[in-house]
């Protein structure tokens, strides 16, 4: 191959187990499976802790087993913002924050700027 190729062939590996870590794509082959499922989980958790930290009322609102139902949620979906996951996941799990529904909760959500 060329030195081109060869750049491509890399890229698209590490496309490949970018999805793989943060997308729910397959893992692909030549890499542990085990390995990068544990650490799609970690980077889940860690997720979901961004979530809770920056919007504290939404992990409130679903209680003890915020991060569960969070990773459960977002295990196939690609993070774009901490502020759009919140969003998102408050629509979805259907919570309404201080009495507005999650559709029109995002600015209720966000943190007061000091």
């Amino acid at each position: 191959m060329n030195r081109q190729a060869d750049t491509d062939l890399l890229a698209e590996r590490q496309a490949a187990l970018v999805r793989a870590l943060v997308a729910g794509s397959p893992v692909p082959d030549g890499f542990d499976s085990a390995a990068v499922a544990a650490a799609a989980r970690a980077l889940l958790r860690k997720r979901a802790g961004e979530v809770a930290r920056r919007f504290p009322l939404l992990a409130h609102a679903c209680g003890a087993d915020f991060t569960a139902r969070f990773v459960a949620w977002a295990a196939d979906k690609p993070k774009t913002s901490t502020a759009s996951d919140a969003t998102a996941f408050a629509a979805y799990a259907g919570i309404a924050v201080n009495g507005v529904p999650a559709a029109r909760g995002r600015k209720l959500l966000r943190r007061r700027r000091r």
